[in-house]
């Protein structure tokens, strides 16, 4: 056995236990932070495949930014841990229907060609000049271009509805007028007093 599969090994053991833990665990913040934990080894695991710019992107994007959002929301609301673990018993079986669907719909896409160990005793074979960020951006934008540009229709949309559904208003709730907060003007929210000086009893 090679070192670069006692490695995988190693992070792909970490990965399942951390993942298995963020829907065990009964406390919301240290689920989050197993999270963080499966999203570092997802990192090191895509580091083994080459895929240098995914595993950036992903401690970058996720781990700095979505799960740190993530986690000063859980630590805010006010969650009952009670209510909120009631159905994980009685949902469970079906959870792990669809858990080995998802991982049999993984084997069929990504197939027994590119699935196995095998890929990580091979020498490398790139040249000096590789970038693995360009060849991504090759085939992002020329064999997968209309996927590409249709995830991104669908996120600008996710995205606009998102923002309508926070400015809608709501009886009795506080919202914001974003059209009224751009033309405000100076004179509409200061006013300048002229006040005499004090003057010190001698």
């Amino acid at each position: 056995m090679s070192m670069e599969q006692i490695v995988f090994y190693a992070f792909a053991a970490i990965l399942v236990a951390a993942s298995v833990a963020v829907i065990t665990v009964r406390n919301p913040v240290h689920a989050v932070l197993f999270l963080v934990l499966t999203f570092f080894t997802s990192a090191a695991v895509w580091m083994l495949l080459e895929a240098e710019f995914l595993a950036i992107t992903l401690v970058l994007v996720y781990v700095g930014a979505v799960m740190v959002l993530f986690l000063f929301v859980v630590m805010m609301l006010d969650i009952n841990i009670t209510v909120l673990r009631e159905g994980f018993i009685r949902y469970l079986p079906v959870g792990i229907i669809v858990a080995l669907v998802v991982v049999a719909e993984m084997a069929i896409a990504v197939g027994p060609k590119y699935f196995g160990l095998e890929h990580f005793a091979e020498p490398a074979r790139h040249m000096a000049d590789y970038s693995n960020t360009k060849e991504l951006g090759r085939i992002l934008y020329t064999v997968y271009v209309y996927p590409f540009e249709i995830a991104a229709a669908i996120l600008l949309v996710a995205i606009v509805a998102a923002i309508a559904l926070t400015l809608r208003r709501r009886p009795q709730t506080k919202y914001q007028n974003a059209g009224w907060q751009v033309a405000t003007r100076r004179n509409d929210r200061v006013r300048i007093v002229k006040m005499e000086t004090e003057k010190k009893e001698s």
